[in-house]
């Protein structure tokens, strides 16, 4: 990539940017003006640069922004800070799959990623992180709860799944397959779809005959429940990164031996489990699971085990990308979709990297420029 630099947040241009744009490899030159960018010459425009690799932004698609260490909430410095973080790593699409801290405030800072938010975790008492979600005392509360959620929202509901039962020392549903079916349809009548944490295998069959949208981790899954996965459609996003830290867990919880062993076993079959998942062609995405005990920034780290787990190089770069992107988002699948070329309403969101990351995930690691919101950035440059 060729050109004068990166600018920092604020200066609006008019800018002209020349690179070959994925995922379809064409040469482009467009044009970023008031905060978008078209494909119509400006009169004036600076050359942002010439040369590089295109992609509409990268994606987390289970991120926590609000949260920190020790899975509690933190302020608004620190949400400021974790989302800027993943603005230079490349993120420029964010599904907040929980936090227990409103963090709309951000979406009035120029330059940062946008958030797709969950609302709250849905849970039940002493069945979840102490501090995230929200405890329903009682079960038949749920419908309500997950419309409230998804009032709150921006189109997805999360709920937990399973948990450890410390009645029976190990994972456990929370819920009966008919309180899930009336909340899970209560959310689709509000036009929200619904995904949920679940590590084993209990939980899984009665979420999905509930027709929920997507698994969040999913290593209990099954022949079966991979089965009904395929022909419902319903998505993936494993948190490799976080998986591995299951062994650890499973250390630090010797009053639960069967939970301990349950966990180290669910980890030791993840590479058959994603193989299969692979093979049956369910639709996987990238997340990374940030907040709590992962380090936010972390999304090329997921790319990477991505693609070692089998989808390879180009298919987890898709999977962070734009494929995430049209999943969430609906964006058509033309460019200009995905780019939102041209469009008055649309948020210009592209990261130019210096080499295609298809042939190599780990150019992701080092953007060259980043357009967020309409706003060329400098990574690591804030206003």
């Amino acid at each position: 990539m060729t050109g004068p630099g990166a600018p920092g947040l604020g200066d609006e241009g008019p800018w002209r940017i020349r690179g070959t744009a994925l995922p379809g490899g064409e040469r482009v030159e467009w044009y970023l003006h008031h905060g978008r960018l078209t494909t119509a010459p400006v009169a004036g425009a600076r050359d942002l640069g010439d040369g590089g690799w295109l992609l509409p932004g990268l994606v987390d698609a289970h991120c926590h922004v609000g949260v920190g260490r020790g899975s509690r909430g933190v302020g608004p410095d620190e949400c400021l800070a974790q989302a800027r973080l993943e603005r230079d790593r490349g993120v420029l699409l964010v599904r907040d799959c929980g936090a227990p801290v409103d963090t709309r405030g951000l979406d009035a800072v120029p330059g940062l990623p946008r958030i797709i938010r969950a609302g709250q975790h849905l849970a039940r008492p002493k069945r979840y992180l102490r501090e995230l979600g929200l405890a329903l005392d009682d079960p038949a509360q749920l419908p309500d709860a997950v419309e409230e959620q998804a009032r709150a929202g921006d189109g997805w509901v999360k709920l937990v799944g399973d948990w450890i039962d410390r009645s029976v020392g190990d994972l456990a549903p929370l819920w009966d397959d008919d309180i899930l079916a009336r909340a899970i349809a209560r959310a689709h009548a509000a036009g929200a779809r619904v995904t949920a944490h679940v590590f084993g295998e209990d939980a899984l069959p009665g979420l999905l005959r509930a027709g929920i949208d997507c698994i969040e981790h999913g290593t209990g899954l099954t022949a079966e429940t991979i089965d009904m996965m395929r022909r419902q459609g319903t998505a993936l996003v494993p948190t490799l990164i976080n998986i591995a830290n299951f062994p650890d867990i499973a250390d630090g919880a010797g009053k639960y031996p069967v939970y301990a062993a349950h966990m180290r076993a669910l980890h030791g079959r993840l590479g058959e489990t994603m193989r299969s998942v692979l093979d049956a062609g369910i639709p996987v995405y990238a997340g990374t699971d940030a907040g709590g005990m992962i380090d936010h920034g972390r999304i090329v780290d997921e790319v990477e085990a991505l693609a070692a787990a089998g989808l390879g190089d180009a298919a987890a770069v898709a999977a962070a990308s734009w494929r995430g992107r049209r999943w969430l988002t609906g964006a058509d699948e033309s460019h200009a979709g995905l780019y939102g070329l041209d469009r008055d309403d649309a948020r210009a969101d592209l990261v130019v990297y210096p080499a295609d990351p298809r042939d190599d995930p780990g150019v992701l690691r080092a953007p060259a420029l980043i357009v967020a919101g309409g706003m060329p950035v400098a990574p690591g440059v804030h206003a």
